[in-house]
């Protein structure tokens, strides 16, 4: 295991190019295979492209915001003290990455936004606290987490399933979460996960070389406090902007709503909530406006690759979905698929078009007609073959770097850097989803 281990840690530091390389490398490979395998020619294919490449900016927006809002939250004294007795728990390297992987793959499990951004920040509070542990695995680790967000309660595919409307209604019906959420495959591979993942965490962490020229390439972000030089206000603007009174009106007007959310919709922590609850918190936690705009003004700096790379990846979606790539590659599964084994084909095509496709309900919009189609063709069960494309879709988010941006950026490492174990949890989790789909 070492020496696979550091093969692909030293494959990945040395080929592997920066995540925005990786975007744009990634575009002129789908553009060359959908030529090369569609009736798309040159011209269409760029066309794809340019219509897709602004179809995520309301996510991006979301995204950035969980990156900004999360900064912010954390660095608000009570949070940041509560997270650094937590981290008191790790007492060595092994302890360490098992907690990080541990709590994350908790949170992922209640929503995606919102364990993407505790695992990292947790991470860097390990860290600091066991700094021989290698921070690199400590990430890795804390993104591998968001492993099990297709089994959670964020899950978009499942709960898309289970709503009445959904565009596949007519096919497949409305399936409740009791099939998909709680069926036993599903509960045996969340389960195996979030018990093994820390363990398996913790052999990658045994087994690593970390040379003094590893450390070199990565350095924990600052520890500085958001906090300012007391001030004394002497204007009617600078007392409004150093208003506690302001800043408490505020959060409770956005803490009022939050209540009324969860009382009108019941348990629905979707990104935005997730964000409006970062948010507000942050305004309240914070005391002063003063103090939350400097705090955010630190914060933003850590949204740069997200709002210049999701374009990017929005316009190969629009290559693939639009010239009819991404339905090529899900009946080439089908083709060979029977009953029993069509929701493990449906999981090894979800994962190849999660790499062209990273988001769960866009891939469901292009792969799920075609998957019904086929389960009720040849009777197979098709909660199960929505689950299986909901595990492909967590699978492959492990070497593909649109959803570790928001963590990269937050704990300041480059995709390089996590990329090398990441390798190594896409092959360990392969064992247990692989079971649950195939034989329970």
């Amino acid at each position: 295991m070492k020496a696979i281990t550091n093969f692909f840690v030293r494959l990945v530091q040395r080929f592997l190019p920066d995540a925005f390389i990786f975007a744009i490398i990634l575009t002129f490979l789908v553009f060359i295979i959908g030529v090369l395998f569609t009736e798309s020619g040159p011209v269409e294919m760029v066309t794809h492209w340019g219509t897709g490449f602004w179809d995520l900016l309301a996510f991006t927006m979301q995204m950035s915001l969980v990156v900004v809002t999360g900064y912010v939250l954390a660095n608000a004294p009570v949070i940041k003290n509560f997270l650094a007795r937590l981290s008191n728990l790790a007492k060595t390297p092994a302890h360490a990455v098992m907690l990080v992987t541990f709590v994350s793959a908790i949170a992922c499990l209640i929503n995606y936004g919102f364990g993407l951004v505790v695992g990292a920040l947790f991470a860097i509070h390990v860290a600091r606290q066991v700094p021989s542990a290698d921070f690199r695995i400590l990430v890795a680790g804390a993104y591998s987490g968001f492993l099990v967000w297709h089994g959670g309660f964020s899950a978009s595919i499942p709960l898309t399933v289970a709503t009445s409307g959904h565009f596949l209604e007519e096919k497949m019906g409305v399936i409740p979460v009791s099939e998909t959420l709680f069926s036993p495959a599903n509960l045996f591979i969340v389960a195996a996960l979030v018990i093994t993942l820390p363990i398996f965490n913790r052999f990658l962490m045994k087994n690593s070389n970390t040379l003094e020229q590893d450390r070199s390439s990565w350095k924990l972000p600052d520890d500085t406090s958001s906090t300012t030089e007391s001030i004394y206000p002497s204007t009617p603007a600078e007392k409004i902007e150093n208003s506690v009174i302001v800043s408490m009106l505020i959060g409770i007007m956005g803490l009022a709503f939050i209540v009324y959310h969860f009382v009108t919709k019941g348990f629905d922590l979707n990104i935005n909530i997730v964000n409006f609850i970062f948010l507000f918190l942050g305004i309240m936690l914070h005391k002063t406006p003063k103090q939350f705009l400097n705090t955010v003004t630190n914060g933003v700096k850590n949204a740069g690759g997200i709002i210049i790379q999701f374009p990017f990846y929005a316009g190969i979606m629009g290559m693939v979905t639009l010239s009819g790539l991404s339905q090529e590659m899900a009946l080439w599964f089908v083709s060979f698929a029977n009953a029993h084994t069509l929701p493990f084909f449906s999981f090894l095509s979800g994962g190849l078009i999660n790499v062209f496709v990273p988001s769960g309900g866009g891939q469901w919009a292009v792969q799920g007609p075609i998957m019904i189609e086929a389960a009720a063709a040849i009777n197979a069960d098709l909660a199960k073959t929505a689950v299986g494309v909901a595990w492909g879709d967590a699978w492959t988010n492990m070497i593909q770097p649109f959803w570790a941006l928001p963590a990269l950026a937050i704990a300041g490492l480059h995709i390089r850097d996590i990329m090398g174990f990441c390798v190594m949890i896409l092959f360990y989790s392969f064992i247990p989803i692989s079971i649950g789909l195939l034989l329970l």
